[in-house]
């Protein structure tokens, strides 16, 4: 049997950075400014909003320290919301992956953090692949021996991205939002969903192009990173069109939520129209790993069967990944 979703989940701080907060912050920005490029009225952070504006998070280790929620502890949330929808209990989790851009330690793993949080005993372990993270766990999964796996699978992808925010760098503090997302999967047993036309792909002589060092702050060569964005969501999503379009069957698209202009762009030379185009950025910014998910999570009981959903991510590394995913049966349970 092809890899099954069963049910997804997500998961925000709720501490707001809006523009108006960044205005505040004295770095030459404003709201008219964020919205012409890059679209991003609001994000949330773990982070206390006294603490960014008293130290513009200038020792990324503290921001780890005074965060009001982990990066495990959001993983943990999102999770439970995807068991709960997928109706299963977390005992029945035979494994778990996690994975993201800027986790809370070098080690444990993030999955054996978000394992212990929840209860689960089970093989834990991280696929790491900054913002393509998820597509990278989909695609491996979607290559392993389905007889050598458990019945059933979580997959965590949590980002405390606001934790490598220098916040006196306006072009990398207009875009960044902390949020999780999860989901439960299974190579046997039927889910709401199928997975198709999962790929996976890197050109590493790009990988100094987004960067967090160790401690260090997000740095990324902005103008060559969105033009790459741009060029591999297109490419991705006309692939499953071509792959996997029915013309019975409603093609939506989810990209990875790096900025809105950049998503608007894509769907202007794809002809996406907007009832077809499904976004969050614009009030979480980009959450990394967690941000198309997210976006499939939010508007999961409005899913139906007859929907197709093609899902783009490109990231750090340089990496890019696609997958369709096919809607077997409404979905149920859960909150938004």
């Amino acid at each position: 049997m092809s890899l099954q979703l069963h049910a997804v989940g997500h998961y925000h701080p709720s501490n707001e950075i809006t523009n108006a907060f960044l205005e505040s912050l004295d770095i030459e920005t404003s709201d008219e400014w964020i919205m012409d490029r890059v679209g991003i009225r609001s994000r949330r952070t773990g982070l206390p909003l006294d603490y960014i504006v008293q130290t513009k998070n200038r020792d990324p280790r503290e921001g780890i320290e005074i965060a009001e929620v982990s990066n495990a502890e959001m993983g943990a949330k999102a999770a439970e919301m995807a068991l709960e929808r997928a109706g299963i209990e977390a005992s029945q989790i035979g494994m778990v992956i996690g994975g993201g851009c800027a986790p809370d330690y070098a080690i444990p793993a993030e999955g054996a953090r978000v394992a212990d949080l929840l209860g689960i005993e089970a093989p834990a372990f991280d696929i790491a692949s900054a913002c393509t993270s998820y597509f990278a766990s989909v695609r491996t999964l979607s290559m392993m021996d389905a007889a050598q796996l458990p019945d059933f699978i979580l997959v965590v992808v949590a980002e405390a991205m606001t934790r490598t925010i220098d916040y006196t760098d306006r072009n990398s503090a207009v875009l960044w939002g902390d949020g999780a997302a999860a989901a439960v999967f299974s190579t046997r047993i039927p889910g709401a969903a199928t997975i198709m036309g999962s790929d996976l792909a890197s050109n590493p002589a790009g990988q100094g192009k987004v960067v967090i060092p160790r401690l260090g702050f997000f740095e990324q060569e902005g103008r060559t990173v969105q033009m790459f964005a741009i060029k591999k969501t297109i490419a991705g999503y006309r692939a499953l069109e071509e792959e996997h379009g029915e013309d019975a069957r409603r093609l939506n698209f989810v990209g990875h939520q790096a900025n809105l202009r950049m998503l608007e762009n894509v769907c202007g030379k794809c002809d996406i129209s907007d009832d077809r185009h499904h976004f969050n950025v614009d009030w979480y910014g980009n959450t990394g790993a967690a941000s198309g998910v997210s976006v499939v999570s939010q508007n999961w009981e409005k899913w139906k069967p007859d929907d197709d959903i093609a899902c783009v991510g490109v990231g750090s590394g340089l990496t890019w990944g696609r997958y369709l995913l096919r809607m077997n049966a409404a979905p149920a349970g859960g909150g938004a």
